[in-house]
């Protein structure tokens, strides 16, 4: 689950998916922060605002992934896919992992669509982040034969401190946050793992 941070030709070359989701968070991040007016009207048109998905804009399911308010906000989903996304994507293999990691972010969004009011917009990859906790929750709760007892703990110790510290949140999303959570469950059991991968690893260059 964990490698080495400072190792990114390693993750690049290992862990395509995740590097290209990190490569977008932070190019498409200072791309929108940049003081170009003409780029205002591209951000309205690819956040997800709930009220022009049910009008039938079904791609701001998807873009919001990979957008972010601010510098926090685009960091704090890109340290969580660092660390979490690589033991999944190689477990996986990349589009079963693609799928989980979509998957999860759609599910999110559906539920924000449908549960919250119709001027309400939101971008961020939190429910996607929390599909890859949900199929590590599934993992430590029923494949005990692919992490051992004291890793169990502590994966499930590391979601429990991400669901309350979601909860702390003034402004997160927390309808994206739990949802997202629950399709990566959902969606686990039909994701084979790959039983040889060790958990916890370090890649070396």
């Amino acid at each position: 689950m964990f490698h080495d941070a400072g190792d990114v030709r390693s993750l690049v070359r290992l862990y395509p998916v995740v590097s290209i989701v990190l490569s977008a968070h932070i190019i498409l991040w200072i791309l929108f922060v940049l003081p170009l007016t003409a780029l205002e009207p591209v951000w309205q048109y690819i956040i997800g605002t709930n009220g022009a998905i049910r009008n039938g804009e079904y791609w701001r399911l998807i873009s919001p992934l990979v957008l972010h308010y601010d510098f926090n906000h685009m960091t704090a989903n890109s340290l969580s896919l660092w660390l979490f996304g690589p033991w999944l994507e190689r477990a996986l293999g990349k589009g079963k992992f693609l799928l989980l990691y979509i998957g999860g972010g759609v599910g999110a969004n559906i539920a924000t669509v449908l549960l919250l009011p119709p001027m309400y917009s939101h971008v961020g990859a939190s429910g996607a982040i929390f599909a890859l906790f949900g199929m590590y929750s599934y993992l430590a709760l029923f494949r005990r034969d692919l992490i051992a007892p004291k890793h169990t703990q502590l994966l499930l110790v590391i979601v429990v401190i991400h669901l309350l510290l979601s909860l702390m949140e003034p402004d997160g999303n927390l309808m994206a946050h739990l949802f997202g959570f629950a399709t990566g469950g959902l969606l686990a059991p039909f994701l084979a793992i790959r039983p040889q991968l060790p958990m916890f690893h370090v890649i070396r260059s």
